[in-house]
């Protein structure tokens, strides 16, 4: 299918038109494969931090997937607008583009945050005592936003503010969290990662017990699979992800 892509501010500025055509892309493409796919297209338009995606007049997820016939717009941050307050809800996105640990820590970073906690898995060169050449990673994309939401506001019921569970963070304020999940899909190779969580909090306590949770939750119940590809065949692993 073909996808028109709008383009507003600075970013019509960086790619020097205010509107794209990605032709020839696979039906049901996601948000966040169509910005990997408008990223090597358009080198300026790489970096998309803060950036949000509107089909129509209505804000999506990057997860969402894309249908003929529709237009997709790429809004980059209004003025006055706090990228940090959508951190504060959870922010989780599925990329088809390799993940670059440095920048989503970058994401993280507040001058309230005294500790930044970053999980990175990656794929291991072994495994059920077989050589991996790569994994391919499948998503129930229409879900996996959802439940990562639902993952998200226990972590906060658990470890931020006013949280069910004890940390040594105590003063007012102490537990506020920003939460960053961004998984692949797709094929990864050997030591390239799989998936990023990362939380910020002003201290170490709350970040580290809110990434734990995050990261083991994700494996449980969000809706990725891997499939480990062998010299000589493959095997679906039965975790999730």
């Amino acid at each position: 299918m073909d996808v028109r892509v709008r383009l507003f501010a600075g970013l019509r500025e960086r790619a020097g038109v205010d509107e794209c055509l990605l032709a020839g892309v696979p039906d049901g493409a996601t948000v966040a494969e169509l910005a990997a796919e408008l990223g090597r297209r358009h080198p300026e338009l790489r970096e998309l931090t803060g950036v949000s995606a509107v089909v129509g007049t209505t804000y999506v997820p990057w997860t969402r997937a894309v249908r003929p016939g529709e237009v997709l717009a790429l809004l980059p941050p209004v003025s006055g607008g706090d990228p940090g307050a959508l951190l504060r809800e959870g922010v989780f996105e599925l990329s088809a583009a390799p993940l670059d640990p440095g920048a989503l820590h970058q994401r993280l970073v507040h001058p309230e945050a005294g500790a930044v906690v970053l999980f990175t898995g990656t794929t291991r060169a072994t495994n059920r005592g077989q050589d991996v050449v790569q994994l391919d990673y499948e998503a129930f994309h229409e879900m996996a936003g959802p439940e990562m939401a639902r993952i998200f506001a226990e972590c906060r019921a658990r470890y931020g503010e006013g949280g069910s569970e004890p940390t040594a963070a105590t003063q007012p304020g102490a537990r506020v969290l920003r939460m960053l999940c961004v998984h692949r899909v797709g094929t990864v190779g050997v030591a390239e990662p799989s998936v990023v969580v990362g939380v910020s909090s002003p201290h170490r306590d709350t970040a580290f017990l809110a990434a734990r949770f995050l990261i083991d939750a994700l494996k449980e119940r969000l809706p990725v699979w891997k499939k480990e590809v062998y010299q000589a065949g493959h095997h679906w692993i039965g975790e999730r992800s």
